[in-house]
């Protein structure tokens, strides 16, 4: 019998938070192969099995905040998978696949209620404890003046311990507004050269690449000419001293499994369009898997957020410390503009620079945004650096 022990994750992390399981007792499990998810104040990942065999045994409950080292499974690596495959006994407790939270399985637990059986009235059909307190009453008979029964709000309530992941983010960005004078400024840009430059060229980009020509290896560009200009948004406040960084680093927030994270982009001054959008594909998709590592996150100098992918018309980004700078991305809208005394429609897009005033002046918040602009409307700044 081989033990499964919570992995060394980083210097810092001393527990992690058991967010699924991913193989359940009794079932095979390929060496290599992810057995559980973890959350960590960090990041997420997934815990390979050390061997192959049948995972007999799960140590711990999903949510449950476990120490580093911990054993938390164990794996037969004599058994065969046709052992494996045998119909293995059902349990009156509630399947962890059912769509209900700790606080409808615990009341389900309590009451020898069958999970499966309840019809959920929450969001997206979760069951609540309210709908499993609710098994085995009857209704009350309808009054001929009906009136309005109280609403025990305790039983339409559900308590979920914030995972570690989401307890660092709420701390880093309340941390942020505390420490940092920030302010934002904003501007608008004229996505037509960009969107004609992506017409054009789309196809044969594709063809060479594997990968679609995106915005936001634009922006990542017309940012990095943007630092390069301003120096100041590059840096970051130590003490007294202010660090001036020589190299980019830009975090790109993505969508993942667990919420927004920002995975960063390493030396992305020396990528091309084709290599600065490899990259952010590769992070989204370990963001999505649960794939990113420690090392995805350190030394970012700079993040870009694109709230328009969700829809977002004008935001205010919070800072990322210790960065001192964020640009906000938005949705693309078709607005009247006037170009050479005519009134056009456009493409247009709102663009938001959060900084921190502690060492950005206005005068160089603003020159940086409109720097941004310039290459962004007309692309070729960026390849002729000028």
């Amino acid at each position: 019998m081989i033990d499964v022990p919570i992995p060394q994750i980083g210097e810092s992390i001393t527990h992690v938070f058991i967010s699924r399981w991913i193989v359940q007792p009794g079932q095979p499990v390929k060496e290599g192969e992810g057995i559980l998810e973890l959350d960590s104040d960090k990041a997420s990942m997934e815990v390979p099995s050390p061997v192959s065999g049948v995972l007999t045994e799960t140590l711990a409950e999903e949510g449950d905040e476990i120490a580093i080292g911990a054993v938390v499974a164990r794996i037969d690596e004599t058994a065969t998978v046709a052992e494996a495959s045998a119909p293995v006994a059902e349990s009156s407790a509630p399947s962890a696949d059912t769509r209900a939270g700790p606080a409808a399985r615990q009341a389900a637990q309590e009451k020898g209620v069958d999970l499966g059986s309840v019809t959920g009235t929450g969001p997206r059909g979760r069951v609540t404890s309210a709908d499993v307190n609710s098994v085995g009453t009857e209704a009350p008979a309808p009054a001929a003046v009906p009136a309005p029964a109280p609403v025990d709000t305790g039983a339409l309530t559900e308590r979920v311990k914030m995972t570690p992941l989401r307890r660092t983010i709420a701390r880093r960005l309340v941390e942020a507004q505390q420490t940092a004078a920030m302010l934002t400024t904003f501007n608008e840009v004229d996505m037509s050269a960009i969107m004609a430059i992506r017409k054009q060229y789309q196809d044969q980009f594709v063809k060479k690449y594997g990968i679609k020509l995106g915005f936001m290896s634009f922006f990542l560009k017309a940012v990095i000419d943007a630092l390069k200009e301003f120096p100041a948004v590059n840096a970051e406040i130590d003490g007294d001293h202010i660090l001036y960084k020589n190299f980019y680093n830009i975090g790109v927030a993505v969508s993942g499994a667990k919420g927004l994270v920002v995975p960063v982009i390493r030396d992305a001054d020396r990528l091309s369009f084709a290599g600065t959008e490899l990259a952010i594909k590769e992070v989204a998709v370990r963001a999505r898997d649960n794939k990113l590592r420690l090392d995805d996150f350190k030394d970012g100098t700079f993040t870009i957020s694109n709230g328009g992918i969700f829809g977002s018309m004008m935001s205010t980004p919070i800072l990322n410390p210790p960065q001192v700078g964020i640009l906000g991305m938005h949705n693309i809208v078709q607005r009247p503009v006037v170009v050479d005394g005519e009134i056009t429609i456009r493409p247009m897009m709102y663009l938001a620079l959060s900084y921190d005033h502690r060492i950005i002046d206005g005068r160089e918040a603003v020159s940086f945004l409109v720097r941004i602009k310039q290459c962004v409307e007309d692309p070729e700044r960026i390849l002729l650096e000028v």
